[in-house]
């Protein structure tokens, strides 16, 4: 079969209307899109869509928000604190805190926004940020349920397993605790340098799909500590929301999705795909895309 891939480089979807926006979060001008279908009438229902870990509004997210503008939905997406086109320092540091405070910034946002309808607000979620999303839904009353694409969630023992042991996370953590680690950046995704974040990463490091000229492709060695340390799992305990997770078997951590199902009480639906759709297919493949989209609009509009 012939993949699609969904172009980053392209001119708008058609029917969709692309507005740039700001917002505060903890007194750091962010900058986002909001996108939302041409022919709209009323209040729409809201998303805030967020994506995976070093990346900016112009790669996944983006996508996504199209697909559910196109669906009918308010999609606002949007440059984390110290990434892309947003304000904010030190740069390109993955710290879920800040990154968890920031969704809640945006959905606030969003629910004050004319044409949007403040009582239908969903949060999307893909891969890692799928832990900062499910977190900011559970303690965010603006926040209606939770979609999760492809999701990443992972805890501390399962961080350990992943990045080579406790010995070798404890020696990641000792580097970003180290004086001026903040200022030590490293490459995020290159097919050629071995010692980058992501050697010869699918998606990352392809120009016609996500090595676009918008992406940082940074990636700070403050962030080993944050990231290594989090509890993707903490938010199941509390989360009193409805979520749908899409996902396969073959997304980057399955292991992660049962072990947050298992502790949770809220309303969950799933749909999972074939097991030949990869993590990053669910990046940019069009039919997985809009598998995904359709899914998550008709969990919206529910």
């Amino acid at each position: 079969m012939t993949e699609t891939r969904i172009s980053l480089q392209t001119s708008p979807k058609p029917g969709i209307t692309e507005r740039a926006v700001s917002f505060d979060s903890n007194g750091v001008t962010l900058r986002g899109v909001l996108y939302t279908p041409e022919d709209a009438t009323g209040a729409l229902p809201g998303a805030v869509v967020t994506g995976a870990w070093t990346t900016v509004k112009e790669q996944m997210p983006g996508t996504y928000a199209r697909e559910l503008a196109a669906r009918g939905f308010a999609a606002l997406t949007f440059d984390f604190t110290g990434w892309g086109e947003s304000d904010g320092a030190p740069r390109y540091v993955e710290d879920p805190a800040v990154k968890t405070a920031d969704i809640k910034a945006a959905v606030e946002f969003l629910a004050g926004l004319d044409g949007v309808d403040a009582s239908n607000l969903t949060g999307v979620g893909v891969c890692a940020s799928s832990g900062y999303m499910a977190a900011a839904v559970a303690d965010t009353p603006a926040f209606r349920r939770v979609a999760l694409i492809a999701p990443w969630l992972h805890d501390r023992p399962m961080a350990e397993g992943i990045y080579g042991g406790a010995e070798a996370t404890a020696n990641l953590i000792a580097l970003s605790e180290a004086e001026g680690a903040a200022d030590q950046v490293i490459t995020a995704a290159s097919a050629t340098d071995d010692t980058s974040l992501m050697y010869q990463a699918p998606y990352y490091t392809e120009e016609d799909r996500g090595l676009i000229p918008a992406y940082d492709n940074k990636f700070s060695l403050a962030s080993w500590k944050p990231w290594l340390t989090y509890d993707a799992m903490a938010s199941a305990d509390r989360l009193e929301k409805p979520m749908l997770m899409v996902g396969s078997p073959s997304i980057a951590l399955p292991d992660g999705v049962p072990a947050y199902e298992a502790r949770m009480t809220a309303p969950l639906e799933k749909l999972w795909l074939a097991e030949d759709v990869t993590q990053f297919d669910f990046y940019d493949r069009e039919d997985v895309v809009v598998a995904a989209a359709g899914a998550v609009a008709d969990f919206g509009h529910a």
